[in-house]
């Protein structure tokens, strides 16, 4: 089928379409594409369309597809031209809408959405936020906030959770009776139960990685709903088996009741992105705090650990455990008291409706046929005029006029110029950008760092209690690191948006691969302030690693596929850090307790392959822009040519 290109709009003439556009016995009134912006292109050719009649009853619809050629397939695609931003639920009365909204489902959909757009999943319901009072929404969002500081990532806080576990004698029944005598409250582990505690960890860590696939899935088909109540189980169920192993020596469920906290913990934090909805103008700063807020859940068990402390050892792990199940209950009174039962429709919903708004057709209805009076079908006819435009100001009022939106579209259109790899691999399949290199060094960048992360969190007591040759002052770097760790999330924040934002994924990585060099070598070195400036260096570096990490997946491989691709880093590198347990095993065996040799190999292979990444997205980036030119220029010629030939149709194959 030929798409004819006319003053009015695109057309399909009366002679080529479907017998479902029915012009009404005009022969050259062939349904259009009304002047609006409607459609997609990328690399000058028509992705998808919507096709209305050009007259002022709107006749029919259906959705054009054309598939762009395989060199398009990865050609430059903009926030508002691609087709990852093509997919919504939001029926009209034209039709469904074309819009993809960001999933964090990993798994892969059951069909291609541009070979069968008919076959769409249909998707959850959606509430409209300006049908909801700002009090209430902000409510909301404080409350999510709330949740996520006091559960999302409370695992990651063991480095403040481990001596007391130590002191309690957990797992110490592998130790020889000289390895915990009970007569202070630090106590030093014997290697078996030092790798057991560890295992602890890991567990829970590579838990938290894999729930985030089953996470976006629950998420993307059942809604937050139904992950937050999932979460409340779960935490309530980690809790209560924590405490009852804390309560019986005989009973040992510490790993399953740590897997099954850090489980619930990603059913909360995944979801609670999708409450950045709730004021679409504000969104970044909504996410980010949500962010933050999981970093600042380590802080939890910091808060115990001092608790305990103060109290002698007489506040008990397992009284704090029994208590810690309140934080369940609230969040399940909260959710079916405060919370959205729906998701908020997201920005390209929202803009959508924006669009219908606009449009004054459809203030005419079949129905007015009816109407004999032309006072009162004027009338009508005002009266949905106004209703509409009522509805206009109320979604401009939460998403920003026509200047604002435009004006953040110029800043999203920056940030994807200054990037300089946008859209390199936007429009292929989720299973052909996993063969690429460019998804491979990432992959194995993440893998190292992980691994290295996760190592330092469980072992750094250990680590300087050797190099330091001190119990006290590696006990002071280790509670330094348990303050250090949420703070520096939460400080860290909006410094982070500031570097992704302004520097080319280049330099990003290239910034990440000397912290890491640095890192390395201060973890290296036996003395007190290079102890501390390996903390400060690594409570900045993990929450910039992770947030350049998802940065560098949406650049790069594009929204449409970025649950299948995250979720498969974050899957297979969590994995690994089962491998924690073969390197403490090293450590305690042939090392003899010296943490520098893993310490060295991680750095050396996750700076060499940092650097290779680095080198590849620098020599590719250059390519890629020099063929964007090309293509731009290639495709200003053809428009050119386009207005000089074209009459009362042009054309476009």
């Amino acid at each position: 089928m030929r798409a004819a290109v006319s003053d009015s709009g695109v057309c399909v003439p009366a002679e080529q379409r479907h017998n479902a556009y029915n012009s009404m016995g005009a022969a050259n009134n062939a349904p259009c594409l009304l002047p609006r912006r409607v459609g997609t292109r990328v690399g000058g050719s028509v992705v998808s369309i919507r096709l209305v009649n050009k007259s002022d009853v709107v006749l029919s619809f259906r959705s054009l597809v054309f598939r762009p050629s395989a060199q398009q397939d990865a050609g430059n695609v903009t926030a508002s031209e691609g087709v990852d931003r093509e997919v919504t639920g939001d029926n009209d009365d034209f039709g469904v809408a074309l819009w993809r909204p960001l999933s964090y489902n990993p798994l892969p959909a059951t069909t291609d959405a541009l070979e069968s757009p008919e076959q769409f999943v249909e998707p959850l319901p959606h509430i409209a936020a300006y049908k909801v009072s700002a009090a209430r929404r902000l409510a909301q969002v404080v409350f999510g906030a709330t949740m996520c500081c006091l559960a999302s990532g409370i695992v990651f806080g063991f480095a403040s959770l481990k001596p007391i576990l130590i002191a309690e004698g957990v797992y110490s029944e592998l130790c020889g009776a000289e390895h915990h005598d009970g007569t202070s409250l630090i106590n030093v582990p014997c290697p078996e139960q030092d790798m057991r505690l560890n295992l602890f960890f890991s567990a829970a860590s590579v838990s938290a990685n894999i729930a985030a696939l089953f996470a976006g899935y629950t998420l993307d088909h059942f809604g937050r709903r139904t992950c937050y109540v999932a979460s409340a189980v779960l935490i309530a169920a980690g809790c209560v088996l924590l405490g009852y192993a804390f309560a019986i020596p005989e009973f040992d469920g510490y790993v399953l009741g740590n897997v099954l906290l850090s489980t619930g913990g990603t059913f909360l934090f995944v979801p609670s992105f999708r409450l950045a909805n709730a004021f679409p103008k504000y969104s970044g700063l909504i996410v980010a705090v949500i962010t933050g807020c999981f970093d600042a859940s380590a802080a939890v068990l910091l808060l115990y650990q001092l608790a305990w402390e103060a109290t002698n050892g007489s506040f008990a792990p397992n009284q704090f455990f029994f208590a810690y199940t309140i934080v369940p209950v609230i969040l399940l009174i909260g959710e079916f008291s405060l919370m959205p039962r729906d998701a908020y429709h997201t920005t390209p919903d929202l803009e959508h409706k924006i669009e219908k708004a606009h449009d004054a057709t459809r203030d005419v209805h079949d129905s007015d046929q009816e109407i004999e009076s032309p006072t009162e079908l004027y009338r009508v006819r005002d009266s949905r005029a106004d209703r509409r435009l009522v509805k206009l100001g109320q979604i401009e009022g939460i998403l920003g006029d026509a200047d604002e939106r435009e004006e953040r579209a110029q800043k999203e259109e920056e940030i994807h110029a200054v990037s300089g790899v946008w859209g390199v691999l936007h429009g292929l399949p989720a299973h052909r950008q996993m063969m690429t290199a460019w998804f491979i060094f990432i992959l194995l960048l993440t893998v190292i760092q992980m691994l290295k992360m996760n190592n330092f969190i469980s072992t750094i007591w250990s680590q300087y209690r050797y190099l330091l040759q001190s119990d006290e002052e590696a006990e002071a770097i280790t509670k330094f690191f348990g303050i250090a760790l949420p703070l520096g999330g939460i400080l860290t924040t909006p410094f982070i948006g500031l570097l992704l934002n302004n520097l080319s994924v280049t330099s990003v990585i290239g910034v990440l691969t000397a912290m890491v060099a640095i890192i390395g070598v201060l973890n290296c070195l036996p003395f007190v302030a290079a102890g501390y400036a390996t903390v400060v260096l690594f409570v900045i570096f993990r929450p910039l690693y992770y947030s350049a990490m998802s940065d560098y997946a949406t650049k790069v491989f594009g929204f449409a596929t970025f649950g299948r691709l995250y979720g498969a880093i974050t899957c297979i590198s969590g994995f690994f850090t089962f491998s924690q347990y073969g390197l403490d095993a090293l450590t305690h065996g042939p090392f003899h307790d010296d943490p520098t040799p893993i310490n060295v190999g991680l750095m050396v292979t996750g700076t060499v392959v940092g650097l290779v990444l680095t080198i590849y997205i620098a020599v590719k980036s250059k390519d890629y822009q020099e063929e964007t030119k090309e293509g731009n220029y290639m495709n200003g010629e053809r428009a050119s040519l386009m207005r000089e030939t074209r009459g009362d149709y042009g054309s476009v194959v």
